[in-house]
């Protein structure tokens, strides 16, 4: 197998056939089937995926009554997703941030926000699984930290106790629960929230989360995002309207030779739940605008004993 990412080739190792059923285990080598980089396996989460192209449904309209879907019943399946290692390599190639893993720390009662580099979510659908000779095949700090050579097992890589422990003392703010789907137009929105912890004063406490969304260009013609248009409402009883320009500072360019793009921001409450929803406006290569809609999602928080003990 030849992997590509700066128009030179290397061979990386031999594909194997995706699983239809079951899954993949810690150590798993694989492609990406949308964004192509290099990764592994680190451990698997059942996520509820809620996906509104799949009731037949009329089209409703994109004022006050995309707020009543939030309440609307969409029935979740349940898909195995991953959290996985992205190769250090291909980073500067992907059309996705790759530092979207983010939580509040709990450390002498001041919690700070922490970034780990290199992680992904990944659905089972988009894992291409392959097998190398070597035993570092991936290029991450925390690879070798992570996951040991056995040259007798399948996948060859499987964790160490650090890794265990990690997952455990992280397992709140790594957790995936609930993923989110809806197609306009071509466009697929896909997004995944997170609670990352909340903050605490003498007057207030405010709850923050973090959400990462995919868009996909599933049509044939070019199309770029310009604006993005968020409604929020917090159990406190606001409700909140955000317009701007792009997204983190861009406007992505979606087309059938690069289809997809992935982003995470983070949003805050004085509450500890609430709602989200919005749209896109997208501008197709022939001129047609129109808004692609953002799944209704949850904002919920969990419940204290869920934060991990303070370091010594």
């Amino acid at each position: 197998m030849l992997h590509d990412n700066t128009n030179m080739l290397a061979e990386v190792g031999r594909l194997e056939t995706p699983k239809l059923s079951g899954k993949y285990d810690t150590g798993q080598l694989f492609l990406h089937r949308v964004f192509g980089y290099r990764g592994v396996v680190l451990f698997p989460w059942l996520a509820r995926v809620y996906d509104r192209d799949i009731p037949n449904k009329k089209e409703s309209s994109l004022d006050e009554s995309s707020f009543n879907q939030v309440g609307k019943e969409v029935k979740g399946c349940t898909q195995t997703f991953y959290q996985v290692l992205i190769d250090a390599r291909d980073c500067p190639y992907i059309r996705a941030q790759t530092e979207s893993v983010t939580f509040l720390g709990n450390q002498d009662s001041s919690r700070s926000l922490y970034a780990i580099p290199g992680l992904d979510y990944v659905s089972h659908e988009d894992v291409f699984p392959y097998t190398t000779t070597e035993k570092v095949p991936l290029q991450h700090e925390l690879f070798d930290k992570f996951l040991m050579y056995y040259p007798d097992k399948d996948p060859p890589f499987g964790a160490q106790e650090t890794l265990r422990a990690w997952q455990k003392k992280n397992h709140p703010w790594l957790e995936l629960s609930d993923v989110h789907k809806e197609t306009t137009e071509n466009v697929r929105v896909t997004v995944i929230p997170f609670y990352m912890g909340c903050r605490e004063s003498q007057s207030t406490t405010v709850f923050w989360w973090r959400y990462c969304i995919r868009l996909e260009n599933l049509g044939e013609l070019t199309i770029q995002l310009r604006e993005r248009h968020w409604r929020i409402f917090s159990l406190s009883g606001t409700l909140e309207t955000v317009r701007g320009r792009g997204v983190v500072g861009q406007e992505p360019v979606l087309s059938p030779h690069l289809p997809a793009f992935q982003y995470s921001s983070h949003v805050s409450l004085q509450a500890p739940s609430g709602h989200m929803w919005g749209t896109f406006r997208m501008e197709r290569e022939d001129g047609y605008t129109f808004d692609c809609r953002i799944p209704p999602f949850s904002l919920e928080s969990k419940s204290e004993e869920s934060v991990p003990p303070t370091s010594s």
